[in-house]
């Protein structure tokens, strides 16, 4: 069953990189009593994610704060060790954006988000979506139709919604 506006998101163990290396991360932890934007792509370092996807939230962090989002949230179906290079050279850790690897797709395929592209390369990977999420609860969903575009789901478009 795909996620839906007014669902509770699962718990799930999510992973980034800290100072030590690898650290779990528990996602309701992250969200209760909080706003949090949440975004997933469908791969670090892929061409849209990595050029227009995640600039869109560096773009437009200082819009989402002066509308209360406490922390905007990455999650990519890829491990820690990509999640924290990436997020190094995007400027999304700089920018403060926190990087999430669900390295299993576990989360992603809990909330129905998970597709496969063998063709590319991606098996098991996030579809393209952006939430707002409040106290654990989804109150904004926008999904891309094509995996290769970042409009709804850009930080300009979940703004939009919002």
């Amino acid at each position: 069953m795909t996620i839906s506006t007014g669902d509770k998101l699962p718990d799930a163990t999510l992973t980034q990189m800290g100072a030590d290396g690898p650290q779990q991360v528990q996602l309701a932890d992250k969200l209760a009593g909080r706003k949090v934007a949440i975004f997933a792509v469908p791969g670090a370092f892929t061409p849209t994610c990595h050029s227009a996807h995640v600039p869109s939230f560096i773009r437009t962090k200082d819009q989402f704060a002066e509308k209360g989002v406490d922390e905007i949230i990455c999650i990519s179906v890829n491990d820690p060790f990509v999640m924290g290079a990436w997020g190094q050279a995007t400027g999304a850790t700089d920018a403060g954006i926190t990087m999430l690897g669900d390295a299993s797709s576990d989360f992603t395929k809990s909330i129905g988000m998970d597709f496969d592209a063998p063709p590319a390369g991606l098996v098991a990977r996030s579809k393209r979506y952006a939430m707002l999420v409040e106290d654990g609860v989804v109150k904004v969903l926008n999904t891309e139709e094509n995996p290769g575009a970042c409009e709804t789901s850009g930080g300009e478009g979940l703004l939009a919604s919002m």
